[in-house]
């Protein structure tokens, strides 16, 4: 028996795997959340064999709890479910050596077959997905730089960064014209687009 556990914020969508797989005789739900932090405290209670994680979710994103699992040593297989074929968002989920990245429009029985083989060891990546980590964009901005436009993308203005990041205005400025420059845009509103649609932020 698969133990299973479930973090998705579309409660359609979460609602439609778990009465598909409840269907199975080896795969057993143990537990489901709405949002990142419920899923990380379902998942230190319950310590399920297979974790199946959204992305995009409040208080924690899937990537998060990925790397709390990873950080806390727990055995469980990791699964990534999104819409999204980001190359960032692909290339971190990479780096934490998570066990399956599938996209949500794949077939239910793919879904199922995906979680089967990664508990045989074997890893799984939506064939999409797959031509994205080949191209794969490599992130030009360093960790200030991305720390900056998370505050832009936040509604920050340049006073407001500073204080927060106890630089002075005129530092915050060539952080932003550094990354406007290596994102080849034009302001920092379209620079922090670029970097959200590029899963770099």
């Amino acid at each position: 028996m698969i133990r299973i556990c479930i973090a998705e914020d579309q409660q359609l969508l979460r609602g439609a795997l778990i009465s598909i797989m409840e269907l199975e005789e080896d795969l057993y739900i143990v537990g489901e959340a709405a949002d990142g932090q419920e899923a990380w405290t379902l998942i230190e209670k319950e310590k399920p064999d297979v974790c199946i994680l959204d992305i995009e979710m409040p208080h924690l994103s899937g990537l998060e709890v990925a790397a709390n699992i990873r950080r806390h040593n727990y055995p469980c297989k990791i699964m990534i479910m999104t819409t999204f074929a980001r190359s960032g968002y692909l290339q971190e989920a990479m780096d934490l050596h998570i066990d399956a990245y599938v996209l949500k429009d794949e077939p239910i029985q793919y879904v199922m077959g995906a979680v089967r083989k990664i508990m045989q060891g074997e890893r799984v990546i939506s064939q999409d997905l797959a031509a994205a980590l080949f191209m794969n964009e490599k992130n030009p901005l360093n960790e200030r730089e991305i720390n900056v436009l998370k505050l832009v993308k936040d509604g920050y203005t340049t006073n407001e960064i500073s204080k927060q990041l106890f630089l002075t205005k005129g530092t915050i400025r060539n952080y932003l014209s550094l990354s406007i420059q290596k994102l080849e845009v034009e302001t920092r509103q379209q620079a922090v687009k670029k970097a959200v649609e590029k899963g770099w932020i």
